[in-house]
């Protein structure tokens, strides 16, 4: 067979009439991406998957609910023919071809007058890529350059990669983002984060943040170790926030590298104050948090159905009976659900007397992984009653997630 040649293009779809035949899962793939551009749409088939019939519902679409009949493409500009049925395929592009318009034949690419690329965005660019006729080479095709333009592999200069001697006048406003870097596996970055520390002049980073994303910055980046500021807790902030500020009002685009979410336990919210108040430019990236992450990779959901039906983050940078602590440690015993234990190593065994004293059952599952979602991950399960010692003895070290609660048990049996 002879390998196909087309002429890729770019169409304005928007306000315009597009006509999809068939409700199947083909449809409900090519959908999205139409509404996106703008289409009227409207879908003619006498059934739909759930996910196609709800964005009829939403109004996103315009659902005919019957077979298709000749005529349908009255006033379209574009067509797909979605159905698992070759004969109605065909007579839809029939139409089409009468009707001169372009029409995409999902069950058999070469008969249609258009074929789909195998497409994916990037912060405003979009991607399409045709190999004539061998879709999965698309895939994988478009797969690496997309992500390549989200590592900053690739150059995109209208977007601040591979910034240094001529850049682009459109690099990245100076300010700062505070990007959540996941709970340490470099791949569980967001997309986001991952694409905003591609464009970073300058970068503060935690010792928790996903430290192999470092080696991937440009030789121009300036990196801040914000670990090996001095301690007085109170102080160290100061200097990272004037670390923050400086920067972006020097003119550098900055990004704040935290693990986790800056928002669970990373006083994210104390440095997007402080930018505000200092009339700085703030965004923030949500990251994957280890509370809920590092466990999922432990084989412990943190929730399951009938099994619990709440679940408590807590901090463990101060003992139960401390008087900067604001958790209600009794009402934690009293709780069936899941408790998620963050930065309780050190102390695990006050904090498990605690809510065994309040209640809890010495035979609670605990779980303690260590290092979660990185090569040297660890995990130790034990007991509410024997946690204490079994960590002790087995050298589980920060950083570490401690889950108390049955939901630990499940992986193995029987739903």
């Amino acid at each position: 067979m002879a390998q196909e040649e087309h002429y890729l293009v770019g169409l304005d779809l928007t306000g315009r009439r597009v006509v999809v035949v068939g409700g199947g899962t083909v449809a409900q793939r090519r959908l999205p991406r139409l509404v996106k551009a703008g289409a009227v749409i409207e879908l003619v088939s006498p059934d739909t998957t759930p996910s196609v019939g709800a964005m009829a519902d939403e109004g996103e679409i315009t659902w005919t609910r019957r077979e298709y009949a000749d005529g349908d493409l009255a006033d379209a500009w574009y067509a797909l023919a979605c159905t698992d049925d070759a004969d109605v395929n065909a007579a839809v592009c029939a139409e089409a071809d009468r009707r001169r318009m372009f029409c995409v034949r999902a069950d058999s690419g070469p008969d249609g007058s258009a074929v789909t690329p195998a497409a994916g965005e990037n912060d405003g660019v979009l991607v399409g890529v045709l190999s004539g006729g061998e879709p999965q080479r698309s895939a994988v095709v478009r797969d690496g350059l997309l992500d390549a333009l989200r590592s900053g592999a690739a150059a995109d200069p209208g977007r601040g990669y591979g910034q240094g001697e001529g850049e682009d006048d459109r690099r990245p406003e100076p300010g700062v983002a505070l990007v959540g870097g996941g709970p340490g596996d470099p791949e569980l970055i967001t997309v986001r984060g991952r694409r905003l520390l591609a464009r970073a002049d300058v970068v503060v980073t935690d010792r928790l943040a996903p430290r192999d994303l470092l080696d991937e910055l440009p030789p121009h980046v300036e990196v801040i170790d914000a670990a090996k500021i001095p301690y007085g807790r109170a102080a160290s902030q100061d200097v990272i926030n004037s670390a923050l500020i400086d920067n972006a009002k020097a003119g550098r685009f900055v990004v704040r590298l935290k693990g986790g979410d800056p928002y669970v336990f990373g006083r994210g919210f104390e440095e997007l104050l402080a930018c505000a108040e200092a009339g700085v430019k703030v965004s923030v990236v949500p990251g994957i948090t280890s509370a809920f992450a590092v466990p999922a990779l432990a084989d412990v959901p943190v929730t399951h159905r009938g099994v619990t039906h709440e679940v408590v983050v807590v901090s463990g940078h101060v003992p139960p009976d401390h008087e900067t602590s604001l958790t209600d440690w009794d009402a934690l015993g009293r709780m069936r659900g899941t408790i998620v234990l963050m930065m309780g190593v050190e102390r695990i065994d006050r904090f498990a007397d605690a809510l065994m004293t309040a209640g809890r059952p010495a035979d609670t599952p605990v779980a303690m992984i260590q290092d979660g979602t990185m090569a040297g991950q660890k995990v130790l399960r034990s007991t509410l009653k024997e946690i204490g010692a079994d960590a002790a003895r087995e050298g589980m070290r920060p950083p570490a997630v401690t889950v108390i609660g049955p939901v630990v048990d499940l992986f193995g049996q029987e739903s």
